[in-house]
């Protein structure tokens, strides 16, 4: 496996190549990149290769990974390593692997080079599911799959048509299962978070607890913490904190990268 380092503290990058040295000697780190700049240009050069994976730093000494990411068009695998977390959503909508954050920490490293080992010894998935999980029109006698665009609910007196696309979240409270729509109202339903789950289209919606489902662009900011958990701010603000349960927090990262 061929690894490049961008990172701007020597120490830290350093650091890098000795857990993956421990995490498997066969490993090769190509270079050891401290900015966007350099970074540019070695991928501009032909000569240096195709790396497999890249550890990349958020904050570099002239700029951000973001931008390297941009400018260089990269499509390669990517760990972001950093140490703030207002960056992880939109690393999420990257070639994210992972996101760890300083000082990493070798058993989250290795947990990270195993996902992408994993990824990379994938067989490749049939194109029918591959074209249903981008949200395109299977082939021709192809199974359609039909997901539930509007909800029918009554507020008081009246009967109100309420478009998927407006729902922010679903969240389960006092014995009751409730949408809550980006104006911020909520509205009692009578279904369950499981049977949503089914009726919603799982590009948008994610179950992250056992509470709450919500959707992808409800959520305005990621907080990862050390250890691997993680925090997510909706959209509008929900009563109660919403952390991403144990169990769901690869599938999660996974569903934000798609």
């Amino acid at each position: 496996m061929n690894v490049l380092i961008i990172e701007d503290e020597k120490r830290t990058a350093q650091r890098l190549e000795s857990l993956l040295m421990q995490y498997d000697t066969t490993i090769r780190v190509l270079a050891q990149l401290p900015s966007v700049a350099k970074g540019l240009a070695w991928f501009a050069d032909p000569a240096n290769g195709k790396p497999d994976l890249l550890l990349l730093d958020i904050h570099l000494e002239d700029g951000s990974g973001f931008q390297l990411i941009e400018q260089a068009k990269l499509t390669l695998p990517i760990i972001f390593t950093t140490a703030f977390d207002e960056y992880t959503l939109r690393a999420f909508k990257t070639n994210s692997i992972d996101y760890l954050l300083k000082p990493i920490d070798e058993v989250e490293l290795g947990a990270a080079l195993d996902k992408f080992k994993s990824l990379r010894s994938s067989p490749t998935p049939d194109l029918t599911a591959l074209l249903q999980l981008l949200g395109q029109t299977p082939p021709v006698g192809s199974p359609q799959v039909m997901y539930k665009e509007r909800f029918m609910v009554t507020i008081g007196p009246r009967i109100r048509s309420i478009e998927t696309a407006d729902i922010a979240y679903f969240f389960f409270a006092d014995k009751a299962t409730w949408l809550t729509t980006r104006e911020g109202q909520h509205v009692s339903i009578e279904y369950s978070l499981d049977k949503l789950s089914e009726l919603l289209n799982p590009i948008r919606f994610f179950r992250v607890n056992r509470a709450y489902l919500v959707a992808l662009d409800s959520i305005r900011t990621i907080h990862a913490f050390s250890g691997g958990k993680l925090k997510v701010d909706l959209n509008p603000k929900p009563n109660d904190e919403v952390f991403v349960s144990g169990d769901r927090i690869t599938p999660f990262k996974e569903w934000l990268g798609k």
